[in-house]
């Protein structure tokens, strides 16, 4: 193991098998009545945030442990700084990676957001991680893993750029040359802007366009067709779509195919993608109703509270 693809194959073999593994680093008690049920279940989510950092904290740390790592590097989370996670001390270049992002799927969507250029990306040294989390018992217990996804970094830039590019009316656009700064003033990433013209002024943008050709209308990260796109800024209106990135929303084939995973899992009678409407309902009898199902107070079954 001495190239940077053998250690994100090993790393990515881990972090793979982390399904239904039990994260020991917060835990929620147990309500202790119907009531108390429905309002943990209201409010589990805010939990999100936290339990999310601290998995991905953690995850460092359950690769450290691992003994084929030991005797190489090390891996080292970067806070801040862009992957979550690198192999050091090694002498592997390019350097190894995992961004990590951690998904509480009782939430609306994935909301993590990512805005790398596919320029960082052209050596294959950094992977996404996606790990779906919920309490082990639901709205209480120790976070748990339910699901793992792992895909190259430069397949979901671009997935991203092929998903929302569409000049003239959406651009996205690559960071432009800091190299030459300090590190905490470099810019690596990405930004999506939205044509914000007059219809005259939207027709002679397509006019534009329309002079590059087919291959014009496909995204490039290179100077070349960055400068094209500049002229449009340049140009016209745009305003900055603060939406962008949002990994929930880029079509990525592998991602689309772990959510439906996800949403899919049964856990304590219904799926997931059951459970999140439920819990986020104002129907505080229905929700009471299936909590103490679930919580053993009653044998009746769930799903048969959801009719």
């Amino acid at each position: 193991m001495r190239t940077t693809g053998d250690v994100i194959k090993a790393a990515s073999a881990h972090l793979g098998g982390l399904s239904g593994h039990i994260f020991d680093v917060v835990a929620v008690s147990r309500p202790v009545s119907p009531e108390a049920a429905v309002n943990l279940a209201k409010i589990i989510s805010k939990l999100s945030p936290l339990v999310g950092n601290l998995i991905e904290f953690n995850v460092v740390e359950f690769l450290n442990d691992r003994e084929e790592f030991s005797s190489l590097g090390r891996w080292r989370r970067q806070d801040p700084g862009f992957p979550d996670m690198i192999f050091v001390d090694s002498g592997i270049t390019p350097t190894p990676g995992f961004e990590v992002k951690a998904w509480f799927p009782l939430a609306t969507e994935i909301t993590a957001r990512f805005k790398d250029s596919q320029n960082h990306f052209l050596d294959d040294q950094t992977y996404v991680v996606l790990l779906a989390w919920l309490p082990e018992h639901l709205i209480y217990g120790k976070p748990s893993i339910i699901d793992v996804c792992i895909v190259p970094g430069a397949s979901v830039a671009a997935a991203r750029d092929r998903h929302y590019h569409r000049p003239p009316e959406y651009l996205v656009l690559e960071p432009e040359n800091t190299s030459a700064r300090t590190r905490n003033l470099q810019q690596t990433n990405t930004n999506g802007f939205i044509f914000q013209g007059t219809p005259d002024q939207l027709e002679e943008a397509r006019r534009l366009v329309g002079g590059w050709g087919t291959e014009g209308r496909r995204y490039q990260p290179t100077r070349e067709y960055q400068e094209l796109l500049r002229t449009l800024i340049a140009r016209f209106p745009y305003r900055l779509d603060t939406n962008f990135a949002k990994i929930d929303r880029i079509v990525h084939p592998e991602i689309e195919d772990f959510k439906r995973r996800v949403y899919g899992t049964t856990v304590h009678n219904l799926k997931i993608s059951q459970w999140g409407p439920l819990l986020r309902s104002t129907d505080d009898a229905r929700l009471r109703r299936a909590l103490e199902t679930y919580l053993g107070v009653k044998d009746e079954d769930a799903r048969e509270l959801l009719k």
